[in-house]
């Protein structure tokens, strides 16, 4: 996809205000610690430690240890009284991913790697704190600006606002954003309704009977079975959705048997379901199940099914996206600038703060070709450019400053 575009040297940072480029070598500073530093979902100790500690020094009101290891901080703009509150979130969780990278920055922690650019989100988060901060007379209104554990799983968002970060101000709407390899450095994907799909998983046993490979009249082949349930599940995508909404059934994983000649009497699967329509919840968990226990029964086999899910499509409002298409558009000046067909059947617990009120999630093209940055996210070799960094925070602090200006 990446290579479909044009060279991403044309990017002209020059609408980017020079108070937020001079935060340039900060913001990479920050960006490759954290990169040195990576951790897991809920184990952002040092993450949280560092985060905390830039917004003590700079007199940033701020609560700590929400959901484990998550962050709050609050700014009031002094520009006019204003009783709105706009929230900005931020995940800072890593992958376990053994980085590839020969740079610098490499990841000190074996086994673990910031392989999805989330380092970058929490500095560019780090960046618009310093800024508003420093430049509180220029907007009204309070900032929420959540840094959130645990979005690689099992997910932070849900328990964060289960803590309350919604409330106490309340918040009447909230941006985030993705640095994203699929789109190269100098454009933005934003759009109105659905921008990432739910996800969902599945995790199934077949029980059979095993035996003889040269005997199998004296068996239930739980291969067989899973074969079938494996082609069978795809019937679901291809004749129960309607062909204008578009939804993917994959099976993983499938495990069974240990020799040549020998009928496995276990198998066992796991797979992911994806959607945007919100009124297939609960559809495909059905659906799928009625699958399986209908080949089992045929062939005389039984079952154990497990289904999760994890986090709802990621929605996005209207009036929000448009509020963030038009600030981007003011920041970003490239022969492409604004990707509105920028869907991914990814998924992302941002859901979860926008089913409580209206917001919208945005993608910040971050690949360069150029610089041989441009794997794919969660590749063992993930890398973005960090001229992208201070756009993101241009991003987000026009938006502070156009949602206030609304009343």
């Amino acid at each position: 996809m990446v290579s479909t575009f044009p060279n991403p040297a044309s990017v002209d940072l020059s609408r980017v205000r020079l108070a937020i480029r001079s935060l340039q070598p900060q913001l990479v500073e920050w960006r490759r610690r954290l990169h040195q530093k990576p951790e897991l979902g809920f184990q952002e100790k040092l993450t949280a430690e560092f985060v905390s500690q830039n917004l003590q020094e700079w007199g940033i009101e701020h609560q700590i240890g929400i959901a484990q290891t998550g962050i709050v901080a609050i700014i009031k703009g002094e520009k006019s009284p204003s009783s709105r509150t706009l929230a900005i979130r931020a995940d800072m969780d890593a992958l376990p991913i053994q980085e590839l990278n020969e740079v610098p920055y490499c990841s000190q922690h074996d086994g673990v790697m910031h392989a999805c650019g989330h380092d970058g989100h929490t500095a560019i988060a780090l960046g618009t704190a310093y800024y508003l901060q420093q430049h509180r007379q220029d907007f009204a209104g309070t900032v929420k600006i959540i840094f959130q554990p645990a979005e690689e799983g099992p997910g932070g968002a849900k328990p964060m606002i289960e803590a309350g970060v919604l409330k106490n101000p309340d918040v009447d709407a909230i941006i985030g954003l993705h640095l994203w390899n699929n789109l190269p450095l100098g454009t933005v994907g934003v759009r109105s309704g659905a921008l990432m799909a739910a996800v969902e998983l599945f995790d199934c046993t077949i029980f059979g009977k095993g035996g003889h490979g040269a005997i199998p009249h004296q068996t239930v082949d739980s291969v067989v079975v899973a074969a079938q349930i494996v082609t069978a599940l795809q019937t679901i995508v291809a004749r129960n959705v309607n062909p204008i909404d578009s939804a993917v059934v994959t099976v993983g994983a499938l495990h069974a048997g240990t020799t040549h000649n020998v009928i496995a009497d276990t198998a066992t699967m796991k797979g992911t379901i994806r959607y945007f329509n919100p009124a297939f919840q609960g559809f495909f968990k059905q659906r799928v199940e009625q699958i399986i226990a209908g080949i089992c029964q045929s062939h005389g086999a039984k079952y154990d099914f497990k289904y999760t899910e994890l986090y709802p499509p990621v929605i996005n409002d209207a009036t929000m996206a448009e509020l963030v298409r038009s600030q981007a558009e003011a920041v970003i000046e490239t022969p492409i600038g604004i990707v509105p067909e920028c869907q991914t059947m990814g998924g992302e617990d941002m859901s979860f703060f926008l089913q409580e009120v209206p917001g919208c999630y945005f993608f910040l093209g971050s690949a360069n070709p150029e610089k041989d940055l441009a794997y794919p996210h969660h590749h063992p070799r993930f890398d973005f450019d960090e001229t992208a960094l201070p756009m993101g925070v241009e991003i987000f602090v026009r938006c502070v400053e156009k949602f206030f200006s609304r009343g």
